[in-house]
């Protein structure tokens, strides 16, 4: 019997209608378009303006466009893992409600949160239950409403982030494709430098921690950019020489869309031409949990079966890794 491997086998996504460009941004907070362009290479982000609308929306959007792009029966799905840093609500799952919205009556659905790593955390779940035998359709979504714990007075946050989701359908193969390998780290020391201070079970909300603003994002950009340089870089460096990949056999580099230079510098240390780096952050910003996924929308047209795509993410936590799969279909 053939060895079951997790291949992905279509990809949707979803992105709002309303544009917040850098010179919208001007007009908010004191910045202006070329330091942002220059530190960031972050030109425009998509905002979830609908009202009353939140993560799930996102998700659902995204999980229809792929279930048409593909002509998938939402009722063959097992499972729904929807890899989000701002769910719907405390408590109750994002993923269950986005699962009945869709019409995934039986699938079991469930949240996993590991921030900007969130996506990449999910596709190491996601195929362990396919290689289980036990599970045929997973359906993992990434998506984030990051609007709605953003500071947009605060400067060194609200440049960085957009709203977004996209979706990747992980199914059985038999021929060798789909998630070859994983490379998945984590450290609590970083839970200092990336939060949300407010709002959990150490600082519930009170009227006090709403007045100073602790329910939004706050970083310390140094430290976290720092970190990240070094450790997406490490990992996707890491996971090639363990699979003896070159800069030649690697086909594509599907990074998390933070931050220009981090996306760089990674592909600098893989010796990969630019051709061949994966980027639509000055279209989106930073997305948190989607930016994996919606690449694979936007670029699905350039994958080829049998491509070898490296993926590595960096998130809050601290958590980060990377993952190389092989892709299983020619568009």
């Amino acid at each position: 019997m053939s060895k079951i491997t997790a291949a992905i086998t279509a990809v949707g996504a979803y992105l709002p209608d309303f544009v917040l460009s850098n010179k919208v941004l001007e007009t908010m907070v004191d910045t202006n378009d070329e330091w942002i362009t220059t530190r960031t290479g972050i030109k425009e982000r998509r905002i979830l303006k609908k009202e009353g609308a939140g993560t799930s929306y996102l998700a659902i959007k995204a999980a229809e466009n792929l279930m048409e792009r593909k002509q998938v029966d939402p009722k063959e799905i097992d499972l729904v893992i929807v890899a989000t840093a701002t769910p719907d609500l405390m408590v109750a799952s994002t993923a269950v409600y986005v699962a009945s919205e869709i019409g995934a009556t039986n699938a079991f659905a469930y949240d996993l949160q590991a921030a900007c790593s969130s996506f990449l955390y999910g596709m190491s779940t996601a195929a362990a239950y396919i290689e289980s035998g036990r599970y045929k359709k997973v359906l993992l979504i990434g998506a984030d409403k990051m609007s709605s714990i953003i500071d947009y007075t605060d400067r060194t946050t609200c440049i960085i982030f957009g709203d977004g989701a996209g979706a990747a359908l992980f199914e059985p193969n038999t021929e060798g494709l789909g998630l070859q390998d994983e490379y998945l780290r984590s450290d609590g020391a970083g839970r200092e430098f990336l939060k949300i201070e407010a709002g959990g079970s150490i600082l519930p909300a009170n009227e006090d921690t709403v007045k100073n603003g602790q329910h939004f994002v706050h970083q310390d950009g140094r430290t976290v950019f720092k970190f990240a340089v070094s450790n997406m870089a490490d990992v996707a460096e890491k996971i090639m020489k363990r699979n003896n990949l070159n800069h030649e056999d690697v086909s594509w580099l599907v990074p998390h869309q933070a931050n220009l230079r981090i996306i760089d510098a990674t592909a600098n240390r893989m010796s990969l031409p630019e051709e061949k780096v994966l980027k639509n952050i000055h279209r989106y910003g930073n997305t948190t949990s989607a930016t994996l996924p919606l690449l694979l929308s936007d670029f699905e047209s350039q994958f080829k079966k049998g491509d070898n795509l490296i993926f590595a993410a960096f998130g809050g936590g601290f958590t980060w890794g990377s993952v190389y799969l092989k892709w299983a279909y020619n568009s």
